[in-house]
C-alpha cells in the first residue's frame, strides 16, 4: 500500500515553516533596534501625531524592504535552480 500525506499533514507543515519564518523575522527587527538601525524613522516615512494619538505610516521603510527581500528572494530561486 502507497503511503500518502494527508492534507492536515501539509498543513502543519506550512505552519511550522510560517512560525520559523516569523521567529526569523522577529529575531531580525530586534537585532536592528538593538543596532540602531532607524526602520520606522526613514526620510519619507509619514508620522502624524495629534493630542489622542500617533498615525504612522512608513513608507520608505516598507520599500527598502521589499527591495531587499525581492533581491534575497531572485538569488535564493537563481541558486535553486542549479
Amino acid at each position: 500500500m502507497e503511503w500518502r500525506s494527508s492534507g492536515m499533514e501539509t498543513i502543519g507543515r506550512y505552519l511550522i515553516l510560517g512560525g520559523i519564518v516569523l521567529m526569523v523575522t522577529g529575531g531580525l527587527i530586534f537585532l536592528a533596534a538593538k543596532f540602531g538601525v532607524p526602520l520606522g524613522r526613514l526620510p519619507g516615512d509619514i508620522r502624524i501625531e495629534w493630542e489622542n494619538g500617533v498615525f504612522c505610516f512608513p513608507l520608505t521603510t516598507c520599500i527598502i524592504l521589499s527591495l531587499v527581500l525581492s533581491g534575497i528572494l531572485a538569488l535564493i530561486s537563481r541558486f535553486w535552480k542549479k
